[in-house]
């Protein structure tokens, strides 16, 4: 699935610019921390449509094609349309800043293609580690684009468009990073991609909120591969199935509600992604041998 900029601004802020549609070489930029936290949408594994620069402060670990890097401290990394992501913290400490733009937002004005620069290539190494001077100088290059989005200078796209460019020529003086954090194999690197995946549905918090990843090949789509791909790496990983993980995590779930929620069964059904209570009904005595009313009472 190819994450677009419609989905973007939907998923994060439930909105769209006015003019997203008329300016194609669309130009944004935002404070990481204004992003994240209570009901914000976790960052799916998929390619997007438009490129994406990222100071990220704290422990984290990025899902980047075939790798998987590991850092901590402040890292400026490149995101291109060409190559899925995502990225987990693995630390408390989640602040940073982020712009996105399309190709076309550079196609006439920059000399060359910007997927021919290294951090942008297929393959290339989009991550590069700062230290507090570093750190300091990347934060005032986004601070300025924050501060000129706004604006109304009528070539503020003009001084947008520098600002990126400084941040790539500046990253490009660098070393990228080779802190590279490489599972032993893609099977063990798919079914650590698809373990966090399954966990980020949960814990189901309000009777509003719904289960969407129910199935093997929902997982499958998200992570880009075929359903049997994903299926033979699970297996070949821990020796059983996908809908077997699935299946424990949801009725694990499905245990806590019953017995720390006051929601009836529909509601709790409805949650875990079940179109009838029947079906939750038959699904968590297949699993635990009792109707969900049963084990409530217990």
């Amino acid at each position: 699935m190819i994450e677009t900029l419609e989905n973007f601004y939907q998923q994060k802020f439930n909105w769209m610019p006015d003019n997203l549609k008329q300016d194609i070489g669309h130009f944004n930029v935002f404070r990481l921390e204004d992003c994240l936290g209570h009901g914000s949408t976790p960052v799916k594994y998929s390619r997007r449509d438009f490129y994406k620069v990222s100071l990220i402060r704290g422990k984290n670990r990025y899902h980047y094609a075939d790798k998987s890097i590991e850092i901590a401290g402040s890292t400026l990394i490149f995101f291109n349309p060409s190559v899925p992501y995502t990225w987990e913290s693995l630390s408390d400490d989640k602040t940073g800043f982020f712009c996105i733009f399309k190709e076309s937002f550079f196609t006439e004005k920059m000399r060359g293609n910007i997927n021919e620069l290294p951090m942008f290539m297929p393959g290339g190494k989009p991550a590069y580690l700062l230290n507090k001077s570093h750190d300091k100088r990347v934060s005032q290059i986004f601070t300025k684009m924050l501060d000129e989005i706004d604006s109304e200078y009528r070539f503020k796209y003009d001084l947008l468009r520098n600002y990126v460019t400084e941040l790539i020529h500046y990253a490009l003086k660098m070393e990228p990073s080779e802190t590279l954090y490489q599972h032993p194999d893609a099977n063990t690197r798919i079914t650590a991609i698809f373990t966090e995946l399954l966990e980020r549905q949960f814990p189901i918090e309000s009777p509003s909120q719904r289960l969407s990843l129910r199935s093997a090949t929902d997982y499958a789509e998200q992570l880009s591969v075929h359903v049997n791909h994903l299926n033979r790496a699970i297996r070949l990983t821990t020796g059983r199935t996908t809908t077997e993980h699935i299946a424990e995590r949801i009725v694990s779930e499905a245990k806590v509600l019953l017995k720390h929620t006051d929601w009836n069964v529909a509601e709790i059904s409805y949650c875990l992604g079940f179109e009838e209570a029947a079906h939750f009904n038959n699904y968590f005595k297949k699993h635990t041998q009792l109707n969900p009313t049963s084990f409530r009472a217990i």
